[in-house]
């Protein structure tokens, strides 16, 4: 093999390890975190709602015109 084809096939190698891509995420840990948070945030809606409710109109209705 010539001096040449030698750096060719290095620079090859390099080359494909530097694209190739390892990185694929986490998608079962993604869709849980998503589904939690969603959890969570229906839990609060339910048990808060009505108190953020009456403090939203409490506001609105404290508010005077210009």
């Amino acid at each position: 093999m010539t001096t040449l084809q030698s750096i060719h096939a290095r620079l090859l190698t390099v080359w494909a390890s530097l694209v190739e891509d390892n990185e694929r995420g986490d998608v079962p840990g993604w869709v849980l975190i998503t589904m939690m948070t969603a959890g969570i945030v229906t839990a609060l809606w339910a048990l808060a709602g009505p108190m953020l409710n009456n403090m939203f109109q409490s506001a609105m209705n404290g508010v005077t015109g210009p």
